[in-house]
């Protein structure tokens, strides 16, 4: 594996985006259309994401509707919010379903919390797994012959810097989820 920066980097925004997306499925006090990003539904012998079989909306602060578009998929759409572990509960009406938000109670709000420092942490293993693999590069370039020892370590320090940067990204995404998540 050669040293290249971009791809470095390019990972690394992976990580970043993989947690944001983490966190934008975590709930909060209000409806949002990414709480049901992670539902998947058994549609048509395949499995589909549910936006992929209606349309999703929030009309209300504390309500999500998915207007299905098959109605044989009903009862399947309904199954999949059930069984997703979201501790929701969907009430169909027609093709319709609705899915009011419950109130946050304290022990919920730190279960999420914690349930997001979990995502975070994963994040940061997998940003510093990427420095660790740039590293690796850089060190074998030198041991090669291919780059000098000031060389090596003007990189390595491009690279933690880089690594510092993703690291506050996804510090910064996990603070204010937190705050969104404890606000009530």
């Amino acid at each position: 594996m050669s040293y290249d920066k971009n791809e470095l980097n390019r990972r690394m925004d992976g990580a970043v985006a993989t947690v944001k997306t983490e966190l934008n499925g975590l709930r909060t006090g209000r409806a949002s259309a990414a709480l049901l990003d992670p539902v998947k539904v058994e549609a048509y012998g395949n499995v589909s994401p549910i936006n992929q079989v209606g349309t999703v909306g929030t009309p209300e602060p504390r309500l999500i509707t998915v207007q299905v578009w098959d109605k044989g998929l009903v009862k399947a759409v309904d199954k999949a919010i059930r069984d997703a572990g979201l501790g929701l509960n969907p009430q169909t009406d027609g093709q319709l379903i609705r899915i009011p938000l419950p109130e946050l109670n304290e022990e919920r709000r730190k279960e999420l919390v914690k349930l997001a420092h979990k995502y975070a942490e994963a994040a940061r293993v997998a940003v510093r797994n990427v420095r660790r693999d740039g590293m690796d590069a850089l060190k074998k370039a030198e041991k090669d012959g291919k780059i000098g020892q000031d060389e090596h370590h003007k990189l390595g320090d491009e690279l933690q810097k880089l690594t510092d940067g993703h690291i506050r990204d996804i510090d910064q995404a996990l603070q204010s989820k937190e705050q969104e998540i404890m606000q009530v």
